[in-house]
């Protein structure tokens, strides 16, 4: 295969960015990935080898969204950056500044070692919890900012958000030849290929594990991890994604739609699945023991749907079937051992 070019991918241990390292390499890229410790290479090594076998030009550089250390080491030679590491949590911390901080000095870390290095795009993975207008209903796209500066924002929304906009704003300032695109996903599920994964997969996790005592009112746009890597590298090289915004995201669906799916397909593997719905005052007495469904029970009910059509009518972008990755992702819980 030809030489495709050198792309660093930041985070390359978590769930996105370890499936858009195995993009590249398969698509003939050199790569290199960063990770807080070296001691993750050989965990990180074990989990991609399960999809991908050209490992040889994958390399591993330390470096850490709060410190200067190593970024431009990571950056120099590179001809594309795609920045998707970034702190995440389903429950909303103490403290917001734990998600706030780290999201936006990993951001401009990340987007100034591009341009001090002579990148020619940088791809930050944003967030459809930035596309968010006012009413948090009915359907945006990316022309929709979220208000962060709302009470009621999440920490996490306010992360994504910032983190963007100050990305945005460096390219603006000193960007020169480098150019910026994002993509912002929706809830991203889909294959696993370890037991250190994205919280979203809780939503077909727990499931899995009978750990909802029935089925909540709850309902995401899904879209698929391996579809996600795949926008990124379109917005990394397309020449018409230069300074534009691509939201990622599938159907929407209600738990209650993935509960039919994987009780159709996984057949005994499905079998703690529940099939009763559970009344909202349940959801909402669980999150006082339980952080993570405290951070989604506010949704209970509510519709708030997202546009990919600017993705796949600019990219030629397409999200797989919605059925697929819920299988998929079951399957591979199920052959980790995490249900």
């Amino acid at each position: 295969m030809a030489e495709a070019g050198t792309v660093l991918v930041t985070g390359g241990s978590g769930y996105i960015g370890g499936w858009c390292v195995i993009g590249l390499l398969q698509q003939g890229y050199t790569v290199r990935t960063t990770v807080r410790g070296l001691s993750r290479e050989a965990e990180v090594r074990a989990w991609l080898a399960k999809a991908v076998d050209a490992q040889d030009r994958l390399s591993f550089h330390a470096v850490d969204l709060m410190a200067d250390a190593g970024w431009d080491a990571a950056t120099e030679g590179c001809d594309y950056v795609l920045h998707v590491a970034s702190p995440i949590s389903a429950a909303e911390p103490k403290d917001e500044n734990e998600l706030i901080v780290p999201a936006r000095e990993g951001a401009k870390r990340a987007v100034n070692a591009a341009i001090k290095g002579g990148v020619k795009r940088v791809v930050l993975t944003s967030s459809v919890a930035a596309t968010s207008g006012p009413t948090g209903l009915g359907v945006d796209d990316e022309s929709a900012w979220t208000d962060a500066t709302l009470a009621t924002t999440s920490a996490y929304s306010k992360s994504k958000t910032l983190a963007e906009r100050d990305a945005w704003a460096l390219i603006a300032e000193k960007g020169g030849a480098t150019s910026l695109a994002t993509v912002n996903p929706a809830l991203v599920i889909g294959p696993v290929l370890g037991k250190d994964f994205s919280g979203s997969i809780q939503v077909v996790e727990r499931l899995l594990g009978g750990r909802v005592p029935g089925i909540p009112r709850l309902g995401w746009n899904l879209v698929d991890v391996r579809d996600v890597a795949d926008l990124h590298i379109r917005a990394m090289t397309a020449p018409e994604a230069a300074g534009q915004r691509f939201i990622a995201a599938g159907h929407w669906a209600w738990m209650a739609d993935v509960a039919t799916v994987l009780k159709a397909r996984l057949g005994e593997g499905a079998r703690k699945v529940p099939t009763r719905k559970a009344p909202d005052f349940l959801l909402h007495l669980m999150g006082l023991f339980d952080k993570d469904i405290a951070g989604v029970a506010s949704g209970l009910g509510r519709k708030h749907d997202f546009s990919s059509a600017k993705a796949q009518s600019v990219l030629g972008w397409r999200p797989r079937p919605m059925e697929e990755s819920i299988v998929d992702c079951g399957k591979s819980l199920i052959a980790e051992g995490v249900v």
